[in-house]
């Protein structure tokens, strides 16, 4: 028995506008369903993922439980390519590109909300997403 893979996340943030605007614009998400005011899903490669956004109940401290989760891209070149666009919107960079033992390249920013999201080419994704379905 096997799982697709983890394509959904959920983060509770202050502003659900703010969220929005910095995913579609920086990440280049697309908006799947907004119900309310108060939540946003979004999605990006076809629908493959899902980032659900909620506004936060209650205060959030400066670091939550997540540690960071990631988007992969299909080439090393991309993640240089992600940086400079990332750099373009004067995001604060939280780890600088790194080229990893393995083989993968990654870096690391913040979202608005503190959040540290990893952009990554990593070989084996990489083969597997270029294999025809």
């Amino acid at each position: 028995m096997k799982t697709l893979g983890m394509r959904h996340l959920a983060l509770f943030v202050p502003d659900v506008i703010q969220a929005k605007k910095f995913y579609t614009q920086v990440l280049k998400m697309q908006v799947e369903w907004e119900p309310d005011a108060d939540n946003v899903y979004l999605t990006s490669d076809g629908g493959l993922d899902n980032l659900a956004v909620h506004k936060s109940p209650h205060e959030l401290g400066t670091k939550g439980a997540l540690d960071h989760f990631g988007f992969f891209v299909p080439t090393l070149e991309d993640v240089d390519a992600w940086y400079a666009h990332v750099k373009s919107h004067d995001i604060t960079i939280a780890q600088e590109i790194k080229t990893h033992r393995d083989g993968a390249r990654s870096f690391y920013f913040y979202d608005p909300f503190k959040n540290v999201i990893q952009i990554l080419y990593h070989p084996p994704v990489a083969q597997r997403a270029a294999r025809p379905i």
